[in-house]
This record gives structure tokens, sequence and C-alpha cells, in this order.
């Protein structure tokens, strides 16, 4: 039995070197992740595998998140996946407010620390009500429901603790974020988001929508 481990091994063992190396590469350096909500909506949409770079704000020890070097924080506007302990999921959110900001939100309009964002480009439709909010460097489109109103769309002022950061989806009138879940500690952030890998259509037959493939966002 011994000697047909070993053989097997022999046989083998570069396979699952590369197993293994790929399962530490996914776990510290970059992974993919499913989106299986239109949260994100109409940035990230049901069905896209986006591509997460691990190496954004830091180095972590495999399969942990205990850092061993830091890059960098995460900037406003970035799209951050995250371990979330209070949702008890793997989550992906925009970064809105950085620690020390004081953020309120009134019928879906957005103000940090006293300056109210802009919103450009307001399209309404008989679904959805979409526009680009913008504010200092950060510029994204989001979505609202019809009505522009719902249980979402005030709230604070709130201020933003240290070492944590307040998210919300894009689209805003069906996210559990912030809103539901508290602000984001740090260390719960393991790497932003900017690439679409692959896209699929789960309502027609699941076929890949090519147009999204690799596409930047």
């Amino acid at each position: 039995m011994n000697n047909g481990l070993i053989k097997l091994w022999h046989e083998y063992k570069s396979f699952a070197l590369f197993v293994i190396l790929m399962i530490i590469f996914r776990s510290a350096l970059a992974d993919w992740n499913t989106v299986p909500t239109g949260s994100m909506k109409p940035t990230i949409v049901e069905g896209d595998r986006i591509l997460v770079n691990k190496l954004a704000y830091d180095l972590r020890i495999p399969f942990t998140h205990v850092s061993i070097h830091k890059f960098a924080d995460p900037k406003r506007g970035d799209i951050v996946v995250f371990d979330s302990e209070a949702a008890d999921t793997r989550l992906v959110k925009r970064v809105i407010g950085l620690p020390g900001d004081i953020v309120e939100m009134r019928d879906n309009s957005v103000t940090i620390n006293g300056v109210r964002a802009q919103y450009l480009n307001v399209e309404y439709r008989v679904d959805a009500i979409f526009a680009i909010e913008s504010y200092g460097g950060m510029a994204h489109q989001i979505e609202l429901a019809p009505t522009g109103v719902s249980r979402f769309s005030s709230f604070g002022p709130v201020k933003v603790p240290d070492n944590r950061y307040l998210v919300l989806g894009d689209n805003r009138d069906n996210s559990a974020d912030s809103r539901v879940h508290g602000f984001i500690p740090r260390a719960e952030i393991v790497g932003d988001a900017r690439t679409v890998v692959l896209s699929i259509n789960y309502d027609h037959y699941y076929l890949p929508r090519a147009e999204r493939f690799f596409r930047a966002f």
C-alpha cells in the first residue's frame, strides 16, 4: 500500500504542487468572485465574475486576514471585496466614507464633510433612475428605484470611526451595505475589483455575455 502511494505521488506530484500553488495564489494574490445579486448595478450585474486584486491594499498570510505588509488604504470610490462578519458572507460594495468622514444621505443625495455630491446625466426610465454621482475624484453611475425614495434613501449624519469604512452599493435602493451592516472594519477588506472577467446571463439560459468579458469598470 505504501509503495502504491509513493508511486502515485511520483506520478502526480507536479499536478498536486500546481493545485497547491494555485490555491495559495488565489488566497494571497488574486481571485475571482461571482456576483449573485444586483446590489452593484449598473456597474456590476448579476452573473458577472469579477477579478479581485488581493495585493491592492495588503500582503496577507495565505488563508488568513493577517496583514504582513500594507501597500495602501482603500480610497473613496474604490470597489472593495470584503468578508463581512456582520453579514456572514463575502460582499462587494463601493467605498464612500473614509475614516473620520462625516457622511449623510437625504433622498439618495450623499453629503460628505458638508459637501454635497453632484448628480449628473440624470436619466428617468420606467423601471429605474440612473445618474452619475460625482464627488472630488470619484465619479460613477448609480441606479435608484423609480420613485427615487425608499427606506434606504436617508441616514445620518454619521462619523466614520478609525479603521472603518462606509460602503454603499451602486444600486442604492437595493443593497444591504453599511446602512444595514454598519461600518466595515479595515481588516475585513481582502482586495479591490476593477474588471469583469466573464459574465453569465441568468435570465437567458445561462448564456455568456461576451460584451462584458474583460470589461473594466
